[in-house]
């Protein structure tokens, strides 16, 4: 049965403008001057640099006597006008005069792939063995292992390469590259990259139990069952204690070493930099690569001239049209980089405000419990904006880079009655864990009941969440002999 009626709704809607202000706003300092570099790329009345002074209005009455015909329906006007937008909103400078010009290093150099490729030469390897050990070796992931088993990549060779063989014949062409730098490379999981390292070491007898321990007793191992060990293999604790420090030296990601420096993206460059100038705090942000952006003259005076011409045909106007949108579009983009700018600046200021003794000090007892909340409401803005703030920003502190999120937390009041920090908490938890006798490591129950008699009354189950949040596992895996 149909039925028709009315009903009242209301709903909040972005518009696209916003949703892209948003995102501006969520982007760090490294995505935007991407997004920067493609927005000026693809928008022609959108350019970069210092403006011309003879290509600038001169006075009031030279812009009145080029705009006085306004019979356009176009309302070119409101493009060439002055007066009607502001001179803040057609160019931005993103950075100050005085500030030093640096630039980061370019890393160059070959790729992880082609330096165990490199490598292959002196193994004097027939055209068919050498197609696959080029294949296995461009297999090999950034932290230096090959997760493909052999059976896929039998297939993947017959398939994309032609080349028929079997697993038996690509496992002797795999002990090869078992052969390569660095130590471990090539290997299909972590124990086996353990193996290969400790067997191109020096024969010792720790070396030789260590092979042993990994070889036969590697669940053993991790789960770190020390007595059943020393019982199976019949050695000491004093020969099981080397043996662990052989294994503690290797390196389960041997890639690594090699492909981390050449990671671009790894580098965090900071939006905001605080500093202490004579006991008071400095904020500055970091606009280190953002280049000036104006509205263009070009596009401007095209207009102008359309404007003269009183006789406009169908294809000029529109020509006029799709200036008119590329002006629209370039002042646009320069007002929402103005108040991307402007947000992230009240929002740091007031965070650092905020946290104004830590920042002072750099003591982290001196963070105050402050929730995404908190902010909003002082500086009157939705909580979703300072979450893109806090949580894709970095701001460089006389203590270090610091994420801006890690200045949140929760708080819980202490015995004292006084309300603390949850990273206050957690920091004493740590203290407790490094001071710990490793040879018997406390429980969670025990850990409970330490933090409680330093006045902080929180319950086992948080004890646990906030152990598993600084990174330390269990009792019985921080044993140590």
């Amino acid at each position: 049965m149909l039925k028709q009626f009315l009903q009242l709704k209301l709903s909040q809607k972005l518009s696209p403008q916003q949703i892209q202000l948003m995102k501006l706003i969520e982007l760090p300092l490294q995505e935007l001057e991407d997004r920067l570099s493609r927005e000026i790329e693809e928008n022609p009345a959108l350019e970069t640099g210092k403006e011309n002074e003879e290509d600038l209005y001169d006075n009031e009455s030279d812009y009145e006597q080029e705009t006085k015909n306004d019979d356009s329906d176009l309302n070119v006007e409101d493009y060439l006008s002055d007066d009607d937008v502001p001179d803040y909103k057609l160019k931005t400078n993103n950075y100050s005069d005085d500030d030093e010009e640096k630039s980061l290093p370019f890393i160059s150099g070959i790729s992880f792939n082609q330096f165990l490729k490199n490598q292959l030469t002196p193994f004097s390897l027939n055209e068919n063995d050498s197609k696959i050990a080029e294949f296995l070796v461009g297999s090999v992931d950034q932290s230096g292992y090959i997760r493909t088993d052999l059976i896929d990549i039998v297939d993947d060779l017959a398939f994309t390469m032609g080349i028929y063989t079997d697993i038996d014949s690509v496992t002797k062409i795999l002990n090869k590259i078992h052969l390569l730098d660095p130590p471990g490379v090539g290997a299909r999981d972590l124990k086996e990259c353990l193996i290969l390292q400790l067997k191109r070491k020096k024969e010792s007898s720790s070396a030789t139990n260590a092979i042993n321990i990994l070889t036969n007793h590697f669940d053993l191992f991790i789960k770190k069952h020390y007595k059943k060990i020393i019982h199976k293999l019949s050695i000491s604790e004093d020969e099981l204690r080397e043996a662990i420090k052989q294994i503690e030296k290797l390196n389960p990601k041997p890639g690594s070493a090699f492909s981390e420096p050449t990671k671009i993206n790894s580098t965090i460059i900071p939006d905001f930099k605080i500093e202490i100038i004579d006991n008071k705090l400095s904020l500055n942000l970091n606009s280190r690569n953002a280049p000036e952006l104006f509205v263009s003259n070009e596009y401007k005076n095209m207009l102008s001239g359309y404007q003269e011409n009183k006789n406009i045909s169908k294809s000029q106007k529109q020509a006029v049209t799709f200036i008119k949108q590329k002006l629209d579009s370039a002042k646009w983009f320069i007002d929402a980089i103005n108040q991307r700018n402007q947000t992230l600046l009240i929002t740091m200021k007031t965070i650092m405000e905020f946290q104004n003794k830590y920042f002072l000090s750099g003591d982290e007892s001196n963070l105050k419990p402050m929730i995404l909340k908190d902010i909003a409401e002082k500086i009157g803005m939705d909580i979703s904006t300072i979450s893109r703030v806090a949580n894709s920003k970095y701001v460089d502190t006389p203590y270090g880079i610091k994420l801006i999120k890690s200045f949140f937390s929760e708080g819980i009041t202490n015995d004292k009655g006084v309300e603390v920090s949850t990273i206050e908490i957690k920091k004493e938890l740590q203290s407790i864990i490094n001071n710990e006798n490793k040879s018997k490591p406390l429980t969670d129950d025990e850990l409970t009941k330490r933090i409680n008699k330093k006045g902080y009354p929180i319950a086992r189950r948080t004890v646990a969440k906030y152990r598993e949040m600084i990174g330390a596992p269990v009792a019985r895996l921080r044993k140590k002999l």
